[in-house]
């Protein structure tokens, strides 16, 4: 999964993906992390807390995306149909 990401930016993730590992692997492909650490850490590590609160967008965009019955399920069987499925919901929730 993590080939797929580009290799410049910030990742924002939620405390799920707080790891050394995962952590050590993004700043391998020049990606800079945004995870809160997990409470139970001895050293908290530091993070953009302004930049992480602009993924709470992010998944108000997916729960109304979750409305739109056609995304929801994924009848389209072609890929590119179903990406234009998502475009054209995207733009008239974003519009609305």
């Amino acid at each position: 999964m993590l080939e797929a990401l580009p290799p410049r930016g910030a990742l924002i993730a939620d405390r799920g993906y707080d790891s050394n590992c995962f952590r050590s692997a993004l700043k391998a492909r020049g990606t800079v992390p945004c995870i809160p650490p997990i409470r139970s850490r001895k050293t908290q590590l530091p993070y953009d807390k302004a930049l992480y609160r602009t993924r709470h967008k992010i998944e108000n965009l997916f729960a109304r995306l979750k409305d739109w019955r056609l995304i929801a399920t994924r009848y389209d069987r072609c890929a590119h149909t179903f990406m234009s499925a998502i475009r054209i919901a995207a733009a008239v929730i974003f519009w609305l």
